[in-house]
């Protein structure tokens, strides 16, 4: 992953991500919380962050709800939207994975309900060997 070249796709996801910032859902609230500051293992975490890539010579960008630059892991807080996207959703983590990045994905009523079962389940998957790049329901 590397910033954009492209001007224009670059102020596109920066204003993406500062609107996605302004209205983060409780969930994310919480899990930010618990994350932000290194607090969870010491890890750097940003919200809402840009992956740029470029697939069949056109550049595009997803955001990550979270995402680790030190163990390359996106961490998604999925919201009742996602239950009829499943199909978008494996996609995105198939493209991800082919960059290289790990994804693990949890729903609003885990990290509302036990935050911290849903930091156990990062931390136990960050500290498995098997890890592969598919990615992880938490």
């Amino acid at each position: 992953m590397s910033l954009s070249n492209n001007k224009e796709i670059r102020i596109i996801a920066k204003t993406r991500c500062r609107e996605l910032r302004k209205n983060q859902t409780n969930a994310e609230k919480i899990f930010w919380e618990n994350v932000r500051n290194r607090k969870f293992m010491g890890l750097k975490i940003n919200r809402q962050f840009p992956i740029f890539y470029d697939l069949q010579g056109t550049e595009t960008f997803y955001i990550a709800d979270f995402y680790c630059h030190e163990k390359k892991l996106i961490i998604e807080i999925d919201g009742k939207i996602h239950e009829k996207q499943h199909d978008q959703d494996a996609q995105r983590t198939f493209i991800l994975n082919l960059l290289g990045f790990k994804v693990i994905r949890f729903k609003n009523d885990e990290v509302e309900h036990d935050i911290t079962e849903v930091l156990n389940k990062i931390k136990s998957i960050l500290n498995s060997p098997s890890l592969g790049r598919e990615g992880v329901r938490g």
